[in-house]
């Protein structure tokens, strides 16, 4: 066995000894980690279909599931006696989108041991397989590759620090190599992969786009949401951390005009955390609490404290802010805002998200640095009429031009005949 396999089988085991010691102390989402992966491969055997070939699609999270998801359902359309499996690794996905009624089956994804994803492979046994972004499981990926499995990498991107181009990163290289076809986002993901020797790639751009600008053509209100903005400006802030919250409390704190009202919807709804956002916005109300008054009159401050509403909520703004993009991971989905025609408001940290920079360029986006740039756009937006509707037509038009990504992955799909049509 390689040296680097035995360090990455290390790493394994150590990720997992580290998520039973966070469930152990009380972690919420390590316990349902831990307990999602319980007796997996009876659940398999019990709930995947007796007959039809199996699509199996598999995110890293409830993000990376709506950037498939276009393409999840292209395929049910097209291919009708497919069945699906959808599998996540992280609860975030799992616990939103467990119901799904797109997939035949949901379940998490197991540890990525060698004996693990050979009897994943071997119960489940994939006529496709389609990863969606950035998931690189080595004993899974092999495993598919020794049983001759095609797999479809899509919407991927890569960045020059990653281990695939690194002195050391032979084994990742490798993994590479044994995907049937990567789909990229952009062109400099496809020339990195090709230095690489990597080229088995395409430029077909990023599924997301399709799946936004879906979200803009459906009619779905949610209920109480209007009573509550009335005909006030709406600033909708949305998968917001703890920084994200002071900046807007200490910009709130200032707005003494009348016509404006605050939505927040946090990343995190846990009791802890909404206690916390109840802290830093004594006037706010629950939407849990919200819906529930019968004589509803507009509202200050809202707090949204369950899953699910964001990317419809965006639809009601008049100005959006995306939380992340003052910690270490960068930006949530700018691009869910962008698709309503809504200017786009984030902090500074987006170097991995390149449909942000786009998206600046594009004049849809704004990037703010603290709260005197955050109080100053928002100002601006909020008094001068025609500069917000032309920031939120440009917003519009950027997701616009960049859709079609997911019929460059159907059409690919269907000359290969991975999916027999009856």
């Amino acid at each position: 066995m390689a040296i680097s396999t035995i360090i990455y089988n290390l790493g394994i085991r150590g990720y997992k000894a580290g998520v039973a010691l966070a469930a152990a102390t009380g972690n919420i989402k390590a316990r349902k980690w831990l307990e999602g992966r319980r007796d997996w491969r009876a659940l398999l055997k019990k709930h995947l279909p007796d007959a039809g070939p199996i699509v199996w699609v598999h995110a890293a999270s409830l993000g990376e599931f709506e950037q498939g998801r276009p393409v999840l359902e292209a395929i049910r359309e097209e291919y009708p006696h497919c069945k699906v499996l959808l599998t996540f690794f992280s609860p975030s996905g799992y616990e939103v989108r467990k119901d799904y009624p797109g997939a035949d089956y949901v379940c998490y994804l197991p540890l990525d041991t060698r004996q693990n994803a050979r009897d994943f492979t071997r119960i489940v046994k994939p006529t496709l397989a389609i990863f969606i972004k950035y998931e690189f499981w080595y004993h899974m990926l092999t495993s598919l590759y020794r049983e001759k499995v095609p797999v479809l990498l899509i919407s991927g991107i890569f960045r020059p620090g990653q281990a695939f181009f690194k002195p050391y990163g032979g084994m990742f290289r490798k993994l590479l190599q044994q995907f049937s076809y990567i789909f990229v986002q952009n062109k400099e993901s496809v020339s990195l992969l090709e230095q690489a020797d990597i080229k088995h790639v395409a430029l077909a751009g990023d599924t997301r786009f399709d799946r936004v600008w879906a979200l803009q053509e459906e009619e779905r209100s949610l209920p109480g949401i209007p009573e509550f903005i009335g005909t006030q400006h709406a600033i909708i802030a949305g998968s917001t951390w703890e920084t994200d919250e002071a900046l807007l409390a200490a910009w709130w704190k200032k707005q003494h005009i009348d016509g404006r009202c605050l939505i927040i919807a946090p990343h995190e709804i846990d009791p802890a955390h909404i206690h916390k956002l109840v802290a830093l916005f004594p006037e706010a109300i629950r939407y849990t609490e919200w819906i529930k008054n019968e004589h509803k009159q507009p509202g200050r401050v809202l707090l949204i404290d369950n899953v699910g509403m964001l990317s419809a909520l965006y639809r009601y703004a008049t100005v959006t802010y995306v939380g992340g993009g003052f910690g270490k991971d960068g930006i949530h989905n700018i691009l869910e805002p962008a698709t309503y025609g809504k200017p786009v408001l984030f902090g500074p940290v987006f170097h991995k998200f390149p449909e942000a920079a786009a998206l600046i360029a594009a004049g849809g986006g704004i990037s703010i640095h603290d709260l005197g740039t955050f109080d100053a756009q928002v100002g601006k937006l909020l008094q001068d009429g025609t500069a917000r509707l032309q920031t939120g037509a440009l917003a519009k038009n950027y997701v616009a031009e960049n859709k079609g990504a997911t019929g460059k992955i159907l059409q690919y799909i269907q000359e290969k005949r991975f999916l027999t049509r009856l």
